[in-house]
C-alpha cells in the first residue's frame, strides 16, 4: 500500500524557518507530481507548492520568495523549506503525491498532516 510519511512540523517564532519532509512508502512505478497543501483552522485546504517531475513548480503567491519546494527523485522524497515564517502560515501541512502504480494507474495519495505553528 502506498503511503506518504511526513516529518518536520513544530512550533517556530515569526521570522524563523522550518523544513518539512515527505517520503513515498510502498511500491510504485513513478511519481507524476509531489507537493504540499495546508489547511488553517476554519479555512479550506489550499495549495502551497507543487512540483511535477519535469522540474517546474507551482507556488502560491502568499509563499513566493519565502518557501522552496525541492525533490529527491532517488529517494521519492519532497521537501518544503519554509523561511521568514509568519503567524498566518500556521496550519496543518499535508503532503500530496500523484503517483503511477505498478498497474499503470494514476492515484492521488495524501499524508496524515503535520502541524506548523508560528507564534511568539
Amino acid at each position: 500500500q502506498v503511503q506518504l510519511v511526513e516529518s518536520g512540523g513544530g512550533l517556530v517564532q515569526p521570522g524563523g524557518s522550518l523544513r518539512l519532509s515527505c517520503a513515498v512508502s510502498g511500491s510504485i512505478f513513478s511519481i507524476n507530481a509531489m507537493g504540499w497543501y495546508r489547511q488553517a483552522p476554519g479555512r479550506e485546504r489550499e495549495l502551497v507548492a507543487l512540483g511535477p517531475s519535469g522540474g517546474s513548480t507551482n507556488n502560491a503567491d502568499s509563499v513566493k520568495g519565502r518557501f522552496t519546494i525541492s525533490r529527491d527523485n532517488a529517494k521519492n522524497t519532497v521537501y518544503l523549506q519554509m523561511n521568514s515564517l509568519k503567524p498566518e502560515d500556521t496550519a496543518v501541512y499535508y503532503c500530496y503525491a500523484l503517483v503511477v502504480t505498478n498497474a499503470s494507474r494514476y492515484r492521488e495519495v495524501w499524508g496524515q498532516g503535520t502541524l506548523v505553528t508560528v507564534s511568539s
